[in-house]
């Protein structure tokens, strides 16, 4: 039986995909996910992802999200 560091060492080195898998397996291992909530996240993301593809909305930049967050909270 593998020992937690030596799992979480081997888990560490996997390409980022595949660490995300165990990642979500052990959260879901923690939280069980419920289905009707998932499906309606899986829903959004599909549909905001459309909408980038087709141009109809256009992405804003991680940094000029937190520049208008530090911006709301400073008033």
């Amino acid at each position: 039986m593998h020992g937690t560091r030596e799992i979480i060492r081997e888990a560490a080195a996997l390409p980022v995909e595949e660490r995300a898998v165990i990642v979500d397996s052990l959260l879901r291992t923690l939280n069980q996910p419920e289905t009707q909530t998932d499906a309606a996240w899986g829903d959004v993301a599909k549909r905001r992802l459309s909408e980038l593809r087709s141009e109809r909305v256009q992405p804003v930049g991680g940094a000029q999200v937190f520049d208008e967050i530090k911006e709301r909270l400073a008033k």
